[in-house]
């Protein structure tokens, strides 16, 4: 059964998308073709329609020439006959190898139909540019992304890893020319990643209604509480990197304010976490990722949690 989830507007765009968004990074990765199925599935009966890919995902992999993820849900779609039921999210422009890189009009139209071909599917959803690129005109970008548009292959653009400056460029570019803008922005943003877009992109993206879709929303697993120690770096592949980075004293203070606010909702560190972004202002739907179906359920869970002001308050001042 189907639950209802109140969507949201992405930017000023038609999309009507969940709170939240699934990070497809793991799918053909951490997570086999059966569990990213299971994944999928859980996440569409849960009311949610989000899902955020890209076609370098996932190159990093040794043996992995990027296209695993999109590959594994277009295999979804056409096996679940889901395609009606989700928003899909995917990204150009990151190296993919021989050349493929950038948002050239000609690179930008041989990447849309490579996607097309691997989600087995007629549009993409949301087409974002997965890196500024200074070598090619914004205008000669906007105009190939507006060209997929009229066609039908693409419904709404957004960007991921732009600068304010870039961003307002890009939208005075697509303003002046009467062409298509982004309608969303990917940052990096968590409670403890909190200025590479509250410092200068949040008042671009509120005053010009640019949907956001945070990535890393649960700061690579550090805000679901399980690395609190050296000794937790053993916890996941990526354990090591985590504990460095964020087990600190502002990190552990952060995890403090957590447990205090999850004790007094009733809900989990990491739904809190998540809870606490879906209320900043511009956040449209943070993006999680999850390998089971169990962490899936929990991050959903934080939908439906709303804050009190007073907990909001606590949250902002011990990750300030």
């Amino acid at each position: 059964m189907t639950t209802t989830v109140a969507l949201r507007p992405l930017g000023r765009s038609t999309l009507q998308v969940s709170p939240l968004a699934l990070g497809g990074n793991v799918f053909g990765w951490t997570a086999d073709e059966p569990t990213s199925f299971r994944l999928l599935d859980a996440w569409v009966d849960a009311g949610m329609n989000l899902i955020d890919t890209a076609d370098v995902y996932s190159r990093w992999v040794p043996g992995h020439t990027g296209g695993e993820s999109e590959t594994t849900i277009g295999k979804w779609l056409k096996q679940s006959g889901k395609r009606n039921k989700v928003l899909i999210a995917t990204k150009v422009g990151k190296d993919m190898g021989d050349g493929k890189i950038g948002l050239s009009r000609r690179y930008i139209r041989q990447a849309v139909e490579a996607s097309l071909k691997r989600l087995q599917t007629d549009r993409i959803d949301l087409y974002q540019s997965h890196d500024d690129d200074a070598d090619t005109p914004l205008e000669e970008s906007m105009q190939a992304f507006a060209e997929l548009i009229k066609e039908g292959k693409v419904r709404a653009i957004g960007a991921s890893n732009y600068s304010a400056a870039r961003l307002k460029q890009a939208l005075e570019v697509s303003r002046s020319l009467g062409l298509p803008r982004y309608e969303s922005l990917q940052p990096l943003y968590n409670l403890y990643d909190r200025a590479p877009y509250e410092d200068e992109l949040q008042a671009v993206c509120v005053e010009h209604q640019v949907g956001v879709i945070n990535f890393y929303g649960l700061a690579s697993g550090f805000l679901t509480g399980k690395y609190r120690s050296e000794a937790d770096a053993s916890k996941s592949l990526r354990g090591g990197s985590v504990v460095k980075k964020y087990v600190n004293e502002r990190g552990l203070r952060i995890l403090a304010a957590l447990d205090k606010a999850a004790g007094q909702t009733g809900h989990t560190v990491a739904q809190v976490a998540l809870a606490w972004q879906m209320a900043q202002p511009g956040i449209t739907a943070p993006i999680a990722s999850a390998t089971s179906v169990e962490q899936l359920k929990e991050m959903v869970g934080a939908t439906t949690l709303h804050l009190d002001a007073e907990a909001l308050e606590t949250l902002s001042t011990a990750s300030a």
